[in-house]
């Protein structure tokens, strides 16, 4: 009787662990979507954009306002298109035209970009928690695989964010276009007298990242809910797996973006569930003290990567 007790314990404890694991993978993958975004603005201008996290929310509130009227996909769709058109316009109001600015005054203006945004979502939908509709299936559907149930809105979450990592690793690789982004960040006054036009490179770059970030917003929105503020915790993890990586190496910060994750699942284990945001700062902080240029070299070094 002892001895199948203990059994069943242990199945119990295995089947946590792969559950745990898996809700770190998919909160991670996300993370490393945001992650990818803010190194992407950093190459091409050298800072960092804290209204990453606003992307995210935007994709995901804009396709819950639209799908009462398009068929879901259609929704998706334009709902990252008009975000795109957002992070353009971002770039071209507030940035390009500004004549040779400070790191400080960029970074003061993204953040007065992510409390406008911010506060116009609030405006606009309310303090409400929406979510889209299940892409398959709905709350309670799942499928078994061994020890770990998994809800199909995970693989699309998984799916969603691989591919995205992976198009735009072949972008930068294989195009032209992406060759001309990664010579505008290792030297874009070099890049300028090649002929490269340096200014659409950098609204290039938060059309992006905007799209990017819209699109996993709209993934996790069933499974995670949307809310005007909810673009502000995304940011910090993702900004947190971007320097645990290396800023400005984006395939590191997809790898610190699944650890981060899998970490701050495991922690529920350790510390309550509000306490699980004080993980990534905690992390941040840790980084910052005993290796400010993250987990794979210096920032120059990543810089050169880049994807």
């Amino acid at each position: 009787m002892w001895q199948h007790q203990q059994s069943a314990q242990s199945a119990m404890t295995l089947e946590l662990f792969f559950q745990y694991l898996v809700a770190g993978i998919t909160y991670g993958a996300v993370y490393a979507v945001v992650a990818v975004g803010f190194n992407i603005i950093y190459n091409s201008t050298g800072i960092i954009n804290f209204a990453q996290g606003e992307f995210v929310m935007l994709g995901g509130m804009i396709a819950i306002s639209l799908v009462q009227w398009l068929p879901l996909a259609w929704a998706i769709t334009a709902a990252v298109v008009l975000t795109m058109l957002i992070g353009a316009l971002m770039e071209l109001c507030c940035i390009r035209w500004l004549r040779q600015p400070s790191i400080l005054q960029m970074l003061i203006i993204t953040i007065g970009i992510s409390i406008l945004l911010r506060e116009g979502a609030l405006h606009i939908w309310g303090e409400g928690i929406r979510s889209l509709p299940y892409f398959y299936g709905d709350a309670i559907t799942a499928w078994t695989f061994g020890p770990v149930r998994l809800s199909p809105q995970v693989i699309w979450v998984l799916l969603a964010c691989g591919c995205m990592v992976a198009a735009l690793h072949l972008f930068f690789n294989r195009s032209t276009l992406g060759r001309e982004m990664r010579a505008c960040a290792v030297n874009r006054t070099a890049a300028a007298l090649c002929g490269i036009k340096t200014r659409n490179m950098v609204t290039l770059s938060f059309v992006l990242s905007a799209g990017m970030g819209a699109l996993a917003g709209c993934m996790i929105s069933p499974i995670t809910y949307t809310q005007y503020d909810s673009g502000a915790a995304l940011a910090l993890k993702g900004f947190t797996a971007a320097i645990l990586g290396g800023l400005g190496n984006s395939m590191a910060a997809v790898v610190a973006g699944l650890l981060l994750g899998i970490l701050e699942a495991f922690s529920i284990t350790l510390v309550p569930l509000a306490f699980q945001d004080a993980v990534a700062v905690s992390l941040l902080l840790l980084i910052l003290f005993i290796k400010p240029h993250g987990l794979f070299g210096s920032s120059a070094a990543a810089r050169l990567k880049a994807f």
